[in-house]
């Protein structure tokens, strides 16, 4: 698994559909955060699992199982290495934040924060959301393009609304007309969280 530095605060950056841990890493510099270490699993075939996340889950497997256990395995890794879940940020693009954020509504705790660039959470309208734990207050970020022809507007705020109910405190942004990428105003939202850890 590709790392950037070391620290007592930890990222884990979780790459979109066809990308790659290298090219997510290469978003580090830009964040400007050199004391953080950051994380970056690699998905098998550059796709964390086949079809759309708002296909039925069970079309997704076995791949998001994998895919979940991937995720915890980065969370762990850094928690071996002396850093609490609470110093942990877990950042995620396109395919990569909706699985960071179906990861972390699964295993919901106080993280130092969640960044949720273009996703949502995982399976088709109407899966139940009724998640088990609580977020205790973890920042989370949500920011997306206001017709993403990957992700639609409602996801995202279904998605935020389910995690106020956990506990967590929400920053939702619509960007209008924005393409399917990363602007500054999404880059410096979370380098304002991650700068908190």
């Amino acid at each position: 698994m590709p790392e950037r530095n070391s620290g007592r605060a930890g990222v884990v950056l979780v790459h979109g559909r066809g990308a790659t841990a290298e090219s997510i890493l290469s978003l580090v510099p830009e964040l400007n955060l050199p004391d953080l270490a950051y994380v970056a699993p690699q998905a098998p075939g550059n796709t964390w699992y086949p079809e759309s996340f708002l296909a039925p889950v069970e079309r997704n497997q076995p791949w998001l199982s994998h895919a979940l256990e991937m995720l915890a395995g980065a969370v762990e890794g850094l928690e071996g290495k002396g850093i609490p879940k609470e110093r942990i940020a877990l950042l995620g693009f396109s395919q990569g934040a909706c699985l960071m954020l179906e990861f972390a509504a699964r295993n919901a705790a106080r993280y130092g924060a969640l960044v949720g660039w273009s996703g949502g959470l995982i399976g088709p309208p109407a899966t139940p959301r009724a998640y088990p734990g609580r977020f205790e207050g973890t920042p989370a970020f949500l920011g997306c393009s206001d017709r993403d022809p990957h992700v639609p507007a409602w996801r995202v705020e279904e998605t935020a609304e389910v995690f106020r109910r956990m506990g967590a405190e929400v920053d939702l942004r619509f960007y209008p007309a924005l393409p399917h990428t990363v602007n500054e105003d999404e880059l410096a939202a979370a380098r304002a969280l991650l700068a908190r850890l």
